[in-house]
């Protein structure tokens, strides 16, 4: 009886030493796989915080530029310039739709947005000035080599930006932006009065341009649905161009922009020497810059591919999803 009682402790001892070896396991399993689990979630979030607009701002000559930026640092850089009389809030939706794959930056001007706006008389605005700025900014953030989307304002600016650099662009992507005379219509009339004489009179029809009315009609003229754009655009956008002193920034460019149209045979002659691969995606009903001024970049340009869209000015706000179509598949055909 004794020799039975001592074999079965024996045994039950055996039984629990291996029951708690396997527990001991498992446990180990478990915490193996937990801390898996747990890691995937952690991978996943950086990722997504790499994508993720974020907003920054930088001293750029003593001036405060903001800008938005998202995507990997070590991906292809796509600077979107924007135009009047917007800022890089124009692009709040195409900078998500191109972060997963591409390092974006979206500045403000001085005068626009969220950027310093200095008093005319404190700050040269001019758009020879502006393209400094936004070098010495992409300078700054050490961005060797990028593809420009230039928009309006965005153009001229990126044009000088592009001319004076040439060996750094990947490749350009024109929305609306002007390089020819046949681009300059109707719309300019009254702005090149201005240009003639800069009197009170001519610069009173300009002030429509700053209006709730005068910033409304550029965001919905020609456009398929207006019930698809946002108030928000000009709500936004008259938020700047109210403050005090603004009218007057904005006037300056307005007379400004007459010194853009010498330098179109000079840009023209940088599309034919150093064929940038091109990207034209133009809303064809834009009064302002009407598809008259999309064609002539043809005429320069070996690797250009133009599409006209059924609608206005800011096309974005009509046709993002198939503009961020387009700049994927052409960057991603150009090895970007």
């Amino acid at each position: 009886m004794y020799t039975m009682n001592k074999s079965f402790q024996a045994l039950a001892l055996g039984a629990a030493l291996l029951s708690a070896t396997t527990m001991a396991s498992t446990t180990v399993i478990a915490s193996s796989t937990a801390s898996h689990e747990s890691e995937a979630p952690i991978e996943a979030q950086a990722s997504l915080d790499q994508t993720r607009t974020q907003h920054k701002t930088i001293s750029i000559d003593g001036v405060d530029i903001f800008y938005r930026e998202a995507g990997p640092a070590d991906a292809p850089t796509v600077v979107l310039l924007h135009g009047f009389p917007t800022s890089s809030h124009m692009y709040r939706n195409l900078i998500p739709a191109l972060s997963d794959r591409y390092h974006v930056i979206a500045p403000d001007y001085p005068g626009f947005g969220n950027s310093a706006k200095p008093d005319v008389e404190d700050f040269d605005y001019s758009f020879d000035n502006l393209a400094r700025v936004m070098q010495k900014l992409v300078d700054k953030l050490e961005v060797k080599t990028y593809s420009l989307y230039l928009m309006d304002y965005g153009a001229p600016i990126g044009f000088r930006m592009a001319a004076g650099s040439p060996e750094r662009v990947d490749a350009l992507i024109i929305q609306n932006g002007n390089a020819y005379d046949e681009g300059l219509r109707e719309f300019w009339d009254p702005i090149r009065d201005y240009w003639n004489d800069r009197t009170p009179e001519n610069a009173a029809p300009l002030a429509n341009f700053i209006t709730m009315e005068g910033v409304k009609w550029q965001y919905t003229h020609g456009v398929r649905n207006e019930s698809v754009i946002s108030p928000d655009n000009w709500n936004v956008d008259l938020r700047h161009l109210s403050l005090e002193g603004n009218p007057q920034i904005q006037l300056q460019l307005f007379y400004d922009y007459q010194n853009n149209v010498p330098h179109y045979p000079e840009w023209q002659a940088y599309f034919r020497e150093h064929q940038p691969p091109t990207l034209i995606v133009w809303g064809k009903n834009d009064y302002i810059f009407p598809a008259e001024g999309a064609h002539p970049y043809k005429r320069d340009l070996d690797n250009v591919e133009l599409h006209l869209l059924d609608t206005g000015h800011f096309a974005l706000e009509e046709d993002g999803d198939l503009i961020a179509e387009y700049i994927r598949n052409f960057l991603s055909a150009q090895g970007s």
